[in-house]
């Protein structure tokens, strides 16, 4: 047996920005070398960041990306770093000549190791994902190359996230070859209770490869995705000997005990056991295994519970969001209602509380607790607020043009919005949405009003799991918030009715079932995907459901015109859910 350590650089790309990422690089490499690694890995498409999407088919953009390959590969060796291999993701091109149905250009989704100031080998995801929020078909050709490289005795091969999540492939093609090490570069999003499956994925293709397997992922936030990390090494049994944090970026530093390779190097073609060929190239980069060294102890880092987990996420998106479109601060309005509320104690703890604005916008059915409740959340959280009554504004409204019933009541959140795109233009802050899942898939929300804003941060949290988060909130801190207040949302900003308060005594139930009731419904029917005869049989109320999915289907044109939200859930609106607006299809429960 060899030691190898190796150093998973679970790390934050930003999209687009190939200098900074390749820099990051640099400094997590010197980083790992300096804790005496012998490779590190960092993740998938790190230098483009991830997903670029439709980026990958201009030709500049992929120039753009094997330029800065070969130039930090140089970098590396001239700042003494060429003799620590690094692999890391980036976009490559396939050469093929182009033809219809073809990506332009044949872009790869491809990963490469740096060696003494040259890219050593090249490889691209062999399985490409085209299911929930992945296009890949759109965007990349299959690679059909899988190198095996031997370091300090030690023959390592090298696949790409999708590759472990489907059979036949690299995978298979490892377990036939053999190899003592498969590192994998992942970019896996986040969803609640993923990392339980990530884990048993990893610990079973180990076993199939028969070797030890590091899975390295991205963390961070991308738009409308947020990876988790939550990094992974298992042995060749499946075993879990190291785990990274979750949502936080980290080198995770882990020593290995792995078999002597003798095996000749050359070029091979294997079955994949999925209708294709791949050709594995083995070459040598050392054969001696390195001195026995006193090995590291490997760190399993604790897992968050579920609350936990999905309120860090969404801390995560706001803060990449802000930080990576270049604002200085967010703006949001505050009603006294928990939506309202939950999203600003989010705000705070992702940038923290001298970065949030709120508007408090009282109309002429606000009840006195929602502007009570409101100024306590601002006094707990120390965040910036100003009052704008809107009952003026208003009324000069209805002086000029007559409305009535929901039109009259919306114009009232048209007046909100209006007042809070106003002060973004004004001083560049970010207009923060807070409606959440079960009234996007509703349609309970004013086009223009209160759906107005750049990013929407609970928009994929449905209404019982927003007071389940709140609970969870006011009864913990954690070192990444920055928000140091306790309980941030007022208690009775949790147990009171919900209401819109846009017409005398209005409540929510006025329109909409109870939301427990609500939620297990929409459950069912958008993530699961159940049409009314099975929601029925799954116990549904027939009436309800036919109300449910007619306010759902109905409401399509009103979610594509929302900002765009952190997903949570395995199945959001926007990149998961796509339907189309003018359609006469309708689900019948007779």
């Amino acid at each position: 047996m060899a030691q190898l350590r190796i150093a998973l650089a679970q790390t934050n790309p930003t999209v687009g920005d190939l200098a900074a990422n390749a820099e990051r690089l640099v400094t997590w490499t010197r980083d790992a070398a300096e804790r005496d690694a012998h490779l590190v890995v960092f993740t998938e498409m790190f230098l483009t960041g991830y997903p670029v999407e439709d980026l990958v088919l201009r030709t500049s953009f992929v120039d753009a990306s094997i330029r800065t390959l070969e130039e930090v590969a140089r970098r590396l060796d001239r700042e003494g770093l060429g003799d620590l291999p690094v692999v890391v993701g980036y976009v490559d091109r396939a050469g093929l000549a182009p033809r219809v149905g073809q990506p332009k250009g044949a872009p790869l989704d491809a990963a490469a190791l740096l060696h003494k100031g040259e890219v050593v080998v090249r490889t691209a995801k062999h399985h490409l994902p085209n299911y929930g929020v992945f296009d890949e078909y759109r965007y990349f050709v299959r690679g059909d190359r899988l190198p095996i490289v031997r370091l300090h005795g030690v023959d390592v091969a090298i696949a790409v996230c999708e590759d472990l999540w489907q059979d036949g492939g690299p995978v298979a093609v490892v377990g036939q070859a053999g190899a003592g090490l498969l590192v994998v570069p992942n970019a896996s999003p986040y969803e609640k209770e993923k990392d339980d499956v990530r884990l048993e994925l990893c610990a079973r293709r180990a076993r199939e490869a028969g070797c030890a397997l590091v899975y390295v992922n991205q963390v961070g936030g991308q738009d409308e995705l947020v990876f988790d990390g939550d990094s992974i090494v298992v042995e060749a049994s499946g075993e879990l000997v190291a785990r990274a944090g979750q949502f936080r970026e980290e080198l995770l530093v882990v020593d290995l005990d792995l078999p002597v390779s003798e095996a000749e190097p050359g070029t091979f073609p294997y079955d994949a056991g999925d209708g294709t060929t791949i050709t594995v190239e083995r070459r040598v980069l050392s054969q001696a295994p390195v001195e026995p060294y006193q090995a590291v102890p490997a760190g399993i880092a604790e897992r968050l519970d579920p609350h936990a987990e999905i309120y860090s996420a969404l801390v995560l998106a706001v803060r990449d969001y802000v930080a990576k479109n270049g604002f200085r601060s967010v703006i949001l309005g505050l009603s006294g209602g928990i939506d309202s509320a939950l999203t600003a104690a989010i705000a705070s703890d992702a940038i923290g509380p001298s970065r949030v604005n709120v508007v408090l916008m009282p109309s002429r059915y606000s009840s006195e607790h929602s502007l009570a409740d409101a100024e306590d959340l601002v006094a707990r959280q120390g965040i910036n607020s100003d009052i704008v009554p809107i009952v003026q504004i208003v009324t000069a409204f209805e002086k000029e043009i007559e409305l009535s019933g929901l039109a009259a009541e919306n114009l009232q959140a048209r007046v909100r919005g209006m007042i809070l795109m106003g002060l973004s233009n004004e001083h560049g802050h970010l207009v923060l949405t807070t409606g959440n899942k079960s009234e996007l898939a509703t349609g309970y929300s004013t086009l223009y009003g209160d759906s107005a804003g750049g990013f929407a941060p609970i928009k994929d949290v449905p209404k019982t799991m927003v007071w389940a988060l709140s609970e969870w909130r006011n009864a913990h801190t954690r070192e990444d918030f920055l928000m140091t207040a306790e309980r941030p949302i007022p208690e009775n900003s949790i147990t009171k009715e919900p209401s819109a308060e846009l017409r005398p005594d209005q409540r929510d139930t006025d329109s909409l079932p109870p939301y427990e009731v609500l939620d297990r419904l929409l459950d069912d029917y958008v993530e699961k995907d159940m049409g009314s005869q099975e929601l029925i049989a799954a116990g549904h109320d027939p009436a309800l459901v036919t109300r449910v999915i007619r306010l759902v289907d109905l409401a399509e044109y009103k979610r594509r015109l929302y900002p765009p939200g952190p997903k949570i859930t395995p199945k959001n609106f926007g990149r998961d859910r796509r339907l189309p607006i003018t359609n006469r299809w309708r689900e019948t429960t007779g």
